[in-house]
């Protein structure tokens, strides 16, 4: 836990540091996008294919760590529709502050895809099976037998 807990701290930092720090060059670039796809269809069309990976794969590695730390920290989050619930939330609320109150930043609904997307195989890879190690699941009164064994016989 202790190990998960420093990484989010980490993490945090990281996540500041990319998307609320202010970027003046890019100012008459920034434009918000609220239609989905939009972005992606942008970056997929530069000519430049190393850039289209760093946008498109930067965001998807960002929203990474939240599949495989918020199982662990927040057993109540274990679960593939509450780790994109709590991904989602918390992204339209960094682009949020990003668009309204960073120079040179925008609020783009791609990104929070992208990042949730990257929350979604951090979770499948890794944080499903983390999250049941640290807090393996509670076996209720009701699934077991007397005598200690379970009602399937494991």
């Amino acid at each position: 836990m202790l190990a998960a807990f420093a990484a989010t701290v980490a993490f945090s930092v990281v996540l500041a540091r990319l998307t609320l720090e202010p970027s003046a060059a890019s100012e008459p670039l920034a434009h918000s996008n609220v239609q989905p796809g939009s972005s992606i269809r942008d970056y997929l069309s530069q000519p430049a294919f190393r850039d289209t990976v760093k946008q498109l794969g930067g965001n998807v590695l960002l929203g990474v760590p939240f599949g495989v730390l918020l199982p662990v920290l927040m057993p109540k989050t274990r679960g593939l529709v509450r780790v994109v619930l709590a991904t989602a939330t918390v992204m339209v609320l960094v682009e949020l502050v990003q668009g309204a109150l960073v120079t040179g930043r925008a609020f783009d609904v791609d990104d929070v895809i992208l990042n949730t997307t990257g929350a979604v195989l951090g979770y499948l890879l890794i944080g499903r099976r983390l999250g049941r190690a640290v807090h393996p699941r509670r076996r209720h009164w009701w699934h077991r037998r007397p005598g200690g064994t379970s009602a399937s016989g494991a």
